[in-house]
């Protein structure tokens, strides 16, 4: 720093009673002069000085004190927030002379995350400013490099807990699943007592710089929220964080869409996308940048703003175009499956219940079964049949959730249908997960809110192997069921046994006295 420029500073800044700041690149170019109150400055846009994890911005911050003191809390959180080479307080005197310099920098010190340094005045600051950026930024790039995993996204979740703090400690673990579904590794998860959401950022904005300190200094990239954000509070929290911003409802999409495999699957995933994306698309920098296609996130000006819109509504109005068609093709299916009089059992359940497993076993197919959140995402159906005929037609369908985002219950609507034809709904639940009564409540309320609530519908608990005795008697009492595992045949005689009662079988098909071990089925498409 010139003595020059320091006096200039100095005598400017007392003679308008504000802090005066400059923000100058490594070439030593002054890019910015901040004129601020009389307490602080505050730091412009710099969204363009892009930084990746493990390097500073590139720029440093001169600024002037109007009182005695060294830096400040802003001054520090600014520091840490900005990624700032360096930051520098000069104090001015009454006289509008220079005094003591405090200057501060990203090299840990004395267990603080950085170290500061008070100098008597400007001409006293160490010559070697290159050499202790370059210092700072090698120990950052050191210490994010030792957390980094290659290929994968590290992410901090973010959680409120309302009313309800067991609630929401049951959304966070979910959230944490679904972020390890969507190949994300979490690093840490906050949740801020909140009765309600602060309607700007939703914990507040104490809170989030908290958070956003910890996510850096975690060498994470991303934060995901529990809840839905919208468009005003997800660009509020991305300006504010300057890191990839994600809520619950972007998440479940880009899981959806990384699964979606058939044409049908893949349609229903991007119309709704699209429906989410519509509204948040003045959304800036990285808000959106795990919504495919990225539309709308280089904007430049309203033109082309109305281009994207535009050319979103045509895009939906053809993938709905697509989805009737899709529909019209599924009901004929349907019809010839009627016509068939096979009995119709669909298999419905919270994600990750093991659906799709206990498809498999009953009809020796190879459906994809893996453990994790929305594995399954297109219906698929297969006969289940024993030495004697066929006993019903299985529909695996997509997982429900807590709080299903509209746009997916719009947009999978068809693929819901399928249950609409069920003879029977073979409800499955978890009895090894810790909120089992509470998904089986939500899987029931969804079907009633689908007018599904007429089908008759059977209650089985899975993964039974998992629950020690005594809780998993609890559950079939309190539920008046029976319990099986889904990768043992053995297990699933009962539930063979039961569906013959229930269902509304051709004669002859179940004849008297057959053995048990002959009515494990064959299967087929």
């Amino acid at each position: 720093m010139p003595p020059e420029t320091a006096k200039t500073l100095a005598a400017l800044s007392r003679e308008t009673k504000r802090q005066l700041g400059l923000l100058i690149d490594r070439r030593g170019i002054i890019n910015f002069v901040l004129v601020g109150d009389r307490k602080s400055v505050y730091i412009p846009d710099l969204t363009k000085y892009r930084f990746s994890p493990g390097h500073l911005r590139g720029l440093r911050l001169i600024h002037t004190h109007l009182e005695p003191s060294g830096l400040s809390r802003e001054d520090l959180t600014d520091l840490i927030l900005v990624r700032l080479d360096l930051i520098a307080a000069i104090e001015v005197s009454q006289d509008g002379q220079p005094g003591r310099t405090h200057i501060g920098y990203l090299l840990p010190s004395d267990g603080s995350r950085w170290t500061i340094e008070t100098y008597p005045g400007p001409s006293a600051l160490p010559k070697e400013a290159p050499f202790i950026i370059s210092q700072a930024e090698e120990d950052l790039s050191r210490r994010v490099k030792g957390r980094t995993t290659e290929g994968e996204e590290r992410t901090l979740l973010v959680g409120w807990t309302g009313s309800s703090v067991d609630r929401a400690e049951e959304s966070m673990a979910e959230l944490r699943e679904l972020a390890r579904t969507a190949g994300l590794i979490v690093t840490e998860a906050v949740l801020q007592p909140r009765v309600k959401p602060d309607p700007r950022t939703i914990i507040g904005q104490g809170k989030l710089r908290e958070i956003t300190i910890l996510a850096l200094d975690q060498g994470a990239d991303t934060l995901v929220f529990n809840c839905e954000l919208s468009p005003s509070q997800l660009r509020a929290v991305t300006d504010a964080t300057e890191l990839k911003v994600v809520d619950r409802t972007m998440l479940i999409l880009d899981i959806f869409a990384q699964h979606a495999k058939s044409r049908g699957g893949k349609i229903q995933v991007e119309l709704a996308q699209l429906r989410y994306l519509l509204p948040r698309l003045v959304g800036k920098g990285t808000a959106l940048s795990r919504l495919a296609g990225g539309i709308g996130t280089r904007g430049p000006g309203e033109t082309k703003l109305e281009i994207d819109r535009r050319r979103i509504r045509q895009r939906i109005q053809t993938l709905e175009r697509s989805l009737s068609k899709l529909r019209r093709e599924r009901e004929t299916r349907r019809r010839k499956r009627g016509d068939s009089e096979r009995p119709i059992v669909s298999i419905v359940g919270y994600t990750n219940v093991g659906k799709s497993t206990l498809v498999n076993t009953l009809t020796r197919s190879r459906e994809v079964a893996e453990d994790m959140l929305f594995a399954t995402l297109d219906p698929v159906s297969r006969r289940l049949s024993t030495a004697e005929g066929h006993l019903c037609v299985l529909t695996d369908t997509v997982g429900l959730i807590q709080d299903l985002p509209p746009e997916l219950e719009r947009a999978f609507a068809a693929t819901f249908e399928e249950i609409g034809d069920a003879d029977m709904i073979l409800h499955l639940a978890d009895a090894s997960h810790p909120a089992c009564q509470e998904q089986i409540q939500t899987v029931e309320e969804t079907l009633q809110s689908m007018g599904l609530f007429d089908i008759p519908r059977m209650l089985v608990l899975n993964k039974a192997d998992l629950v020690d005795p005594e809780t998993l008697g609890n559950l079939v009492h309190r539920y008046r069921t029976i319990a099986v595992c889904a990768t043992s045949r053995e297990t699933l005689e009962p539930l063979l046994v039961e569906m013959k009662a229930r269902l509304p079988l051709p004669s002859g098909q179940w004849p008297p006295g057959a053995g048990a071990g002959e009515r494990l089925g064959e299967g087929g498409p």
